[in-house]
């Protein structure tokens, strides 16, 4: 089942780069504009190692899905900053591992909501919708995903590189805070963002920040990322860069460590 909002749709700007779209130019994506192409080889100039971020970021995504359908047992996901359809989405993750997942995106870029009508169809089983909305805006977000999924049952809440896009001054653990408080007990936060232990990292950050007129980002400390998941019990390895959580065996050992820090942790 695939139900894609009838509301209003925002025109898209194609004068302004969007992070979205930003970091699908950076994962080898077309879905773009010139004016984000030009903001991601921006970054890449001063900070090559981004792209290498993006896909280590998108691998976390791809095992955390892994883990909570198959040994959580989670059957519903609220994964809010989307981004543009990839290989490997979420409900392309879980619904091959229980075809009955339901799964609710949100995004605010109206250039996400038409590629999400045309590619993010899910199972017959399942359930794939999408939301136009703001995470600053949770009481709607909560208020739309009801349509969907059955809140007497556990949920996993996606926050995958989108709170670093909310101002510390707007107090993002508080919006963090009011999504789970509507979830009930067994429902889990997966959530990395972009870590500011490497310099080279927050300077390419903070130069798009300067010059892009894009929502700005905010790096932040592990310790930081880690206060998100303060009153909810995390699960190994706890938080760590998003290339160390739960890596995929492979010959050379423990992938490198990059400038995005993450995890996941479940509500009594």
């Amino acid at each position: 089942m695939s139900d894609l909002g009838t509301g209003p749709r925002a025109k898209i700007d194609t004068t302004v780069p969007h992070s979205a779209r930003i970091w699908n130019q950076l994962l080898g994506g077309k879905d773009n504009y010139p004016v984000d192409r030009q903001a991601a080889e921006k970054i890449l100039e001063v900070f090559p190692g981004m792209a290498d971020i993006a896909r280590q970021s998108r691998h976390m995504l791809t095992r955390v899905v892994r883990h909570l359908a198959g040994e959580g047992g989670i059957r519903q996901f609220l994964d809010i900053g989307t981004g543009l359809p990839t290989v490997d989405n979420t409900h392309e993750v879980a619904q091959r591992l229980a075809p009955t997942s339901r799964i609710v995106y949100v995004d605010n870029d109206p250039l996400v909501l038409v590629h999400a009508e045309a590619l993010l169809v899910g199972t017959p089983e399942g359930a794939t919708t999408y939301i136009e909305a703001d995470v600053r805006d949770p009481d709607a977000i909560l208020r739309q995903a009801a349509e969907t999924l059955d809140f007497t049952q556990p949920i996993a809440l996606m926050l995958m590189g989108i709170m670093g896009l909310v101002r510390d001054e707007q107090d993002p653990r508080s919006v963090v805070r009011r999504l789970m408080a509507a979830l009930p007990p067994g429902s889990l936060l997966a959530l990395y963002d972009g870590s500011d232990t490497d310099p080279a990292y927050v300077e390419a950050i903070q130069g798009f920040n300067k010059a892009s007129g894009a929502v700005p980002y905010t790096p932040r400390s592990p310790q930081q990322i880690g206060s998100f998941f303060e009153g909810l019990q995390l699960i190994e390895p706890g938080v760590v860069s998003v290339s160390q959580w739960r890596p995929e065996p492979n010959p050379w050992g423990m992938p490198a460590e990059v400038a995005c820090a993450g995890g996941v942790a479940r509500k009594a």
